[in-house]
């Protein structure tokens, strides 16, 4: 068994197969390349999210966890193999061509039945077909983002790329030993040992309130306290600042770690302010920074093959 520890370096960033907003693809070179960790506990992340960053630590053991029980639920499967890429590939090939016809009327009677099943075809096909590739749920938990307005969506190509990013997944999850839960974030933190490393992606206060469940000034203090008091070591993901704005929440609640910064430009989000240049911090525990390096660009995204004769971060 290799241990898979930090830093390391990252030509090519692994995608993964589900959008959301704050999503860290364009930051995965940085964060892996700033953490100092030597592999051997687990790799835990109370807030998933799209993955994104557990598929390129690509840790033998991992604890993760998220609020949203459809982004576990998806990853789950493809990772106990109940669901295949081939079957992912036929869905969305078949839907595709109805989405085709019936354009828009479809998209939402297919939001309408996962919103009754929960079904993690149906999820793909939203996440991947809807505005902006947002994933937000209203106070009932269902997904309400509307149509991104494109009939045509499901293009051959298109269904390939999905389909080879969750294949590519698949890949890298045989043989580890991870472990998807979903509930709250601090269940997760209560059993940590020195060897684990938690890497702390939460929801950003003022931007991504809407993504599941609210995020509030109590959960972000206690979060604060929690991460503290953790035996090992630990990095928060947060914004520092925009054109618009200084977030005050880092010298409030996280004063006295290892700050590491990183501009880059958002392009999911439900309004422009949300689509912009943001100057994002990686807030790290002293002792497990790496030697700090000079970041003058965001990794490549994998660029994977088309196969004509035919999967979320």
């Amino acid at each position: 068994m290799v241990l898979q520890g930090l830093p390391r370096t990252v030509k090519q960033v692994i995608v993964p197969p589900i959008k959301c907003q704050g999503i860290k693809t364009k930051l995965v070179k940085f964060i892996l390349g700033n953490i100092s960790w030597n592999g051997k506990g687990r790799w835990i992340e109370p807030f998933l999210g799209s993955g994104v960053v557990l598929f390129n630590v690509q840790p033998e053991r991992a604890l993760v966890n998220d609020i949203n029980p459809h982004i576990i639920r998806l990853y789950q499967m493809i990772y106990d193999g109940s669901l295949s890429p081939d079957e992912v590939r036929k869905y969305l090939t078949a839907e595709g061509k109805k989405l085709l016809v019936n354009g828009e009327d479809y998209y939402y009677a297919v939001r309408e039945r996962f919103n009754k099943s929960g079904d993690s075809l149906d999820f793909i096909f939203l996440n991947r077909s809807c505005f902006n590739g947002i994933m937000r749920f209203n106070s009932k938990g269902e997904f309400n983002v509307p149509f991104c307005r494109k009939p045509d969506r499901f293009r051959q190509a298109y269904v390939t790329k999905i389909v080879n990013q969750i294949s590519q997944i698949r890949k890298i999850m045989q043989g580890k030993d991870w472990e998807f839960r979903v509930g709250d974030w601090r269940d997760v933190l209560e059993n940590v040992t020195e060897d684990d490393f938690v890497y702390l992606d939460p929801p950003y206060i003022g931007r991504h309130t809407d993504y599941y469940q609210q995020w509030s000034e109590d959960d972000a203090a206690d979060l604060a306290i929690i991460a503290r008091n953790l035996l090992c070591g630990f990095a928060l993901s947060m914004w520092k600042e925009n054109k618009y704005r200084l977030n005050p929440h880092i010298a409030y609640y996280w004063d006295g770690l290892v700050e590491r910064t990183f501009t880059h430009f958002y392009h999911v989000g439900s309004t422009e302010n949300l689509r912009n240049s943001m100057e994002e911090a990686l807030l790290i525990k002293p002792g497990y920074e790496a030697e700090k390096i000079k970041t003058t660009k965001a990794a490549k995204p994998v660029q994977l093959t088309f196969a004509l004769h035919e999967q979320a971060g």
